[in-house]
């Protein structure tokens, strides 16, 4: 039994109205060829005047149908009127300016996707201005699995979150572009030139904010920040963590069979 079959009709009872054709996306089975979804809200698949009255809300067309199958569509849409914008304010400035780290959601042009750990001294992402942040890019293993997808789709989801002071995230959602450092010195040349432990970005990510909106704090845990020695740039393997997950020599699927 797959995952998707174990989730029932039996198990799911929409209690809002929505298209029959929604219905069979949420409860289809994996493998069922998609059911399109309008590229609009105004579309006729979308009938409820509540919707029709406003075409332009933030979101998916998959989270408004949603909102309509569950009977959620006035908490959501009190959600996006009181919390979601379409830049920063001052108050996410002042935030961004001091978190020390950032998850970073990408897919590629299939949709396959990826979510990554960035961090660094407090306001290593950078504001530039209301609508754009860029954060650093460093060595790393040499993989580029974010800057890949973003170089397939520019769509990125970032996620800062205070976990000791404040108790509260921030989403930041947008299109992402990928800029070499001297390039983005040109355009701001007030991006800081001194970085913890020598390091140096290779590369920016600029993005271009789309959507601004908070992460609620019941579920954050309170963590206290420690000392610790860390070593930047290692290509240390036990230093960087080894083999922790015991992944290595075991088979892979594009590793060539043997006779």
């Amino acid at each position: 039994m797959t995952l998707w079959s174990a989730v029932t009709p039996d198990h799911i009872n929409p209690v809002g109205v929505a298209p029959d054709a929604m219905l069979d996306l949420e409860l289809s089975d994996s493998t069922t060829p998609p059911v399109p979804i309008p590229a609009r809200l105004s579309e006729p698949q979308l009938t409820d005047p509540f919707w029709q009255e406003s075409p332009t809300l933030p979101g998916s067309a998959g989270e408004h149908l949603l909102q309509s199958a569950y009977g959620t569509e006035k908490r959501a849409r009190r959600f996006y009127d009181d919390q979601v914008l379409d830049r920063l304010n001052d108050e996410m400035k002042e935030f961004i300016g001091r978190m020390e780290l950032a998850f970073v959601a990408t897919s590629d042009a299939r949709g396959e996707c990826d979510s990554s750990l960035r961090a660094g001294p407090p306001g290593f992402v950078e504001v530039l201005d209301d609508q754009h942040v860029c954060y650093p890019e460093y060595r790393g293993n040499g993989v580029m699995a974010s800057l890949g997808n973003i170089s397939e789709n520019p769509h990125v989801g970032i996620l800062l979150v205070d976990f000791v002071t404040d108790l509260i995230g921030l989403h930041v959602n947008g299109k992402a572009r990928i800029v070499e450092d001297a390039d983005l010195r040109g355009i701001y040349p007030a991006l800081p030139s001194e970085f913890d432990r020598g390091r140096t970005p290779e590369r920016w990510v600029v993005v271009q904010v789309e959507e601004a909106y908070i992460h609620c704090r019941k579920h954050i845990p309170r963590m206290m920040p420690v000392l610790r020695e860390r070593t930047w740039g290692t290509d240390d393997v036990k230093r960087k963590g080894g083999d922790y997950f015991s992944a290595k020599g075991m088979p892979r699927p594009w590793h060539e069979v043997s006779a």
